[in-house]
Order: C-alpha cells, then sequence, then structure tokens
C-alpha cells in the first residue's frame, strides 16, 4: 500500500469517527430535549396519508388535521372516507377523499395528477396502506404474492414520484414511511409480508441517503417500524412478550415524530436495543435469540391469514397498516 492511499484511510477512519461522535452527541442531545420544544408547524401543509380510511391512518388523518393541516386521504373503502372526512369536517378540519386502488400503477398516477390539479402540491406524504395475506410460504398463491408487493413497496415508487418532483423544486417536504419490525427480523407466516417491509426500509434509507447527498435539507424522511398493531389485521395472533400495540398510540407517536422530524421511530422503544443483537451475534445465535424472545412461531400459530381473492376491491382486501 503507497503512502497516499494510507493517508487516504487514515483521513477516512478519523472522518468517520469524528462524524460519529458528532451524531451521537446530537443523538444524545435531541433526546433529551422533549418533542413538543422541537415541534413544527403543519399548518396549511397538504398532507397525503394511504390507506387513511381506518387504522393508524385514520387516526393520523385526524390529527394532522387538528394541526391545521389540508388532508387528502386515499384508500379503496368508500364508505370509510366518507366517515373519516365528515368526522374532519366537522372539527372544523379540511379533507379531501379519493377511492384509489394503490395496487394499481396508473390509477395512483392518475390520481396523483388529479390531487395536484385540484388541491395542489402534496408536502407531507404518508405511505402507510399495508396488506398481508398470512400464510406459509408454500400455501401463498402467486397472485397473493404479487399483490402483497404491489400494495406494500411497489406503490411507494408510484406514489412518492408522484410528489417527490414538487418537494424537491422547492427543497420542502415530508415523506414517512410506515414500515414495520417484521421489515427488520422476519417472522412467521409472513415471508411475502416480512419481505415488502425489508424492501420499504432499503427504500427508504437510500432515497433518504440520495436526497442528502443532492443538498435537498430541507425535505424530511422519517421510518416508522411498529410492531405488530391492534386493528384487526392479525387477528389470532398472541404476542409472547410484547403486547400488540395499540392505534391511538402509534398514530400519537407517529405524529409526535414527524413534527419533530425524527429520522427513525420503532414501537415500543425497548425494541431500539433488542434488534442490534441480531447483527452483533454470530449469525445462528442471533436468528434464535431473535426466534424465540420476539417471534416464536407459537405467537403466529393461530393467524390462519385470510381467504385468496385476485381483486384489490372486495371487503377482505382492505389496506391497513399493521
Amino acid at each position: 500500500m503507497t503512502l497516499k492511499k494510507i493517508v487516504h484511510v487514515i483521513y477516512d477512519l478519523l472522518l468517520f469517527i469524528g462524524l460519529a461522535i458528532v451524531y451521537f452527541t446530537e443523538a444524545v442531545v435531541l433526546t433529551l430535549i422533549p418533542r413538543r420544544y422541537r415541534a413544527k408547524s403543519i399548518k396549511s401543509e397538504i398532507a397525503l396519508i394511504t390507506g387513511g380510511a381506518s387504522g393508524i391512518g385514520k387516526l393520523i388523518a385526524i390529527k394532522f388535521a387538528e394541526l391545521g393541516a389540508h388532508v387528502v386521504i386515499w384508500d379503496i373503502d368508500k364508505n370509510g372516507l366518507a366517515e373519516v372526512a365528515e368526522q374532519i369536517k366537522k372539527a372544523g378540519g379540511k379533507c379531501w377523499t379519493y377511492c384509489c386502488d394503490i395496487g394499481d400503477k396508473e390509477a395512483v398516477y392518475h390520481t396523483a395528477k388529479a390531487v395536484q390539479i385540484e388541491i395542489g402540491n402534496v408536502s407531507l406524504l404518508v405511505n402507510n396502506a399495508g396488506y398481508v395475506y398470512g400464510k406459509t410460504f408454500m400455501e401463498l398463491p402467486d397472485c397473493e404474492i404479487e399483490k402483497t408487493f404491489k400494495v406494500n413497496i411497489l406503490s411507494h415508487y408510484w406514489i412518492t414520484k408522484s410528489f417527490l418532483k414538487d418537494m424537491i423544486k422547492n427543497n420542502h417536504g415530508h415523506i414517512v414511511t410506515i414500515a414495520s419490525v417484521a421489515g427488520l427480523i422476519g417472522i412467521y407466516n409472513c415471508a411475502d409480508y416480512s419481505a415488502t417491509k425489508f424492501a420499504a426500509i432499503g427504500c427508504h434509507e437510500s432515497l433518504f441517503t440520495e436526497l442528502k447527498m443532492h443538498g435537498y435539507e430541507g425535505i424530511h424522511m422519517t421510518l416508522v417500524c411498529p410492531y405488530l398493531i391492534n386493528t384487526g389485521m392479525f387477528n389470532g395472533v398472541k404476542p409472547r412478550l410484547v403486547p400488540m400495540l395499540e392505534p391511538e398510540y402509534v398514530a400519537e407517536e407517529v405524529v409526535a415524530g414527524v413534527l419533530a422530524n425524527e429520522k427513525l421511530i420503532v414501537l415500543p422503544n425497548i425494541l431500539r436495543y433488542l434488534l442490534p443483537f441480531k447483527s452483533l451475534l454470530p449469525l445462528k445465535m442471533s436468528w434464535a435469540l431473535m426466534y424465540h424472545i420476539l417471534k416464536g412461531p407459537q405467537i403466529m400459530m393461530t393467524f390462519k391469514g385470510r381467504k385468496s381473492n385476485t381483486t384489490y376491491s372486495d371487503n377482505n382486501s382492505k389496506y391497513n397498516e399493521l
């Protein structure tokens, strides 16, 4: 190795250590400062939430409206959309709803264009809608695998591309990805679902890096990785150590995190300290540990999943986040 290469290696090492100290210090300081003192205003921002007719999507939409945002909700549940819009408008908020199958690329682009023309540029995007089938690997019908990927990850590309151009133009915006702890460790009966959540995390992190590399500091991104949420999509599941999260708690944490421009939200917070063992321990040991502590099959055995349906619009295919 030449002297020049040695100097470059030493420089990169010192730079890494220095930045690590800076960011670690920043994280500690921000942790000590309550969120309410770091909260930004989203008044008059146009906020779009997918899967907003029920579950945490609905709660996030309501909370954004209470904070003065102009809320746009996408879902395939027409009745649910009407109910949420009525609730928001009765409380004095502003809400627009669109019935959109986000598993259909052309429908996404068409609806996105309608939003831009009829309402304006979306500056706060929450990719929340999700789908789970819930069967073992060999029981997964091909059509259900494709559907899960279209809803849980491919739609993120179509939707984000639709609104990111204006965010870049104005160097202003916020993109929220509702992923899952299932995107950090594979879980039983969810070979398709976990794969899409791993992909959602990878997509989010890559886009975050891309925006920062190109200097778009005004576009913030928040990745949310919650444990199982009690929205009805995992009926029959009996978590072993950590109880299911309540939707109200998750929605409150998401909104608070967005207002504080937090980059990562893991719920419950204790999982932040358990999940690193997956990488720190030898592979065989880490998988066994995570399996027994978090995702032993006994917590999923009663999850029967759903019947296969090749359409996106029937009630069994309703999109919610878990």
